[in-house]
């Protein structure tokens, strides 16, 4: 059975990187739906420059990496990321330990995006009108450590888009693994995500009259009929990675991370990501998000985190992330989780 799930996975893997490498001269930029999936959660692995793949030792793998879940005690985490253009997000994660059955996750994603006017070209201040657009996930994972060293995750999920009175859904998954090397410290994690279907909004706005023959009278001109909208992929991506951890005490502990991403609507690019850790109390973090990859205004995130113990092994953390985003100046996530 364990030979069986890794099989699975190894074929995926190479059946994805090879499309990749197939495409690698177009980006590919914009050409894919539910862009709020590429949204990094959890402002701990935010901060650490978005290279989490092979760390995941939170609730927010849900997000990074799937197997990480197995490797969990049971935990909650509410994150709210403060986006470009006032638009914000919000994500929540919770997993449960199941022991030698291995762990359940449930994650929710949701935008608040808030109420805008209609317009148009004969009332360019509004027709009185508010629309609204809508982004939202929910997945169900469950993970497994295989061996002691070996992890692996499957996450289903739903993911819904709607703008005005348009909308669709898909349903996708993602898969991850995570292998501790015999090299003290260090862990490599493989994920795939939001593999599945494509996606096409559709709806009342895209019903018409229309008039089949506008140079005939008497005829029927106002025939229903409906707007042809395309289908959009997934952003489906591949990412690999590596972390090593090194406990110098009790007082001091470090870890550095780095992410190779492989985005099937953009070109390939480096994460990189470091946390220094003091007394299991206090944390700062740094990283640089997007390296490599040409003409990104993402770059380097600054975060910090407080965890404080409350009884037994219940404790709760609170995490800030910074994101520089250049032109579109900076973005700001907040997180609290409890661990028990």
């Amino acid at each position: 059975m364990n030979r069986f799930f890794i099989n699975i996975f190894v074929v995926l893997s190479l059946s994805i990187t090879l499309f990749a490498q197939s495409n690698t001269s177009v980006s590919k930029r914009g050409t894919t739906a539910a862009q709020f999936l590429n949204i990094s959660q959890g402002a701990r692995a935010s901060a650490m420059g978005s290279a989490f793949v092979a760390v995941a030792d939170d609730p927010s793998a849900l997000y990074w990496n799937v197997a990480g879940l197995a490797r969990l005690e049971n935990g909650v985490m509410i994150d709210h990321t403060q986006w470009i253009a006032d638009i914000g997000y919000d994500f929540v994660a919770i997993n449960y330990n199941l022991g030698g059955f291995g762990a359940l996750g449930i994650s929710l994603t949701n935008s608040d995006i808030g109420d805008m006017k209609v317009t148009t070209i004969e009332e360019p201040s509004g027709t009185g009108e508010t629309f609204t657009a809508r982004d939202l996930s929910f997945s169900i994972a469950w993970a497994i450590n295989l061996t002691d060293n070996f992890s692996i995750g499957f996450n289903p999920k739903v993911i819904y888009q709607s703008i005005w009175r348009m909308n669709d859904f898909a349903i996708a998954a993602d898969m991850g693994i995570l292998y501790n090397t015999p090299f003290k410290g260090i862990t490599l994690g493989m994920s795939i995500t939001n593999f599945g279907p494509k996606m096409q909004l559709q709806g009342t706005n895209t019903t018409i009259l229309y008039d089949a023959d506008t140079e005939s009278s008497g005829n029927n001109n106002r025939i229903p009929a409906n707007l042809s909208t395309e289908e959009w992929d997934l952003p489906l991506g591949f990412k690999v990675g590596i972390s090593y951890k090194n406990v110098f005490s009790d007082m001091h502990k470090i870890l550095l991370a780095v992410d190779a991403s492989h985005p099937n609507d953009n070109y390939e690019s480096i994460n990189l990501g470091g946390e220094y850790v003091f007394n299991e109390r206090f944390a700062i973090r740094g990283g640089y998000k997007s390296l490599f990859l040409d003409e990104s205004e993402e770059s380097f995130t600054l975060g910090a985190g407080l965890r404080q113990l409350v009884v037994g092994n219940v404790s709760i953390r609170v995490d800030y992330m910074y994101g520089d985003f250049g032109r579109l100046k900076e973005i700001q996530k907040f997180s609290i989780g409890v661990n028990f």
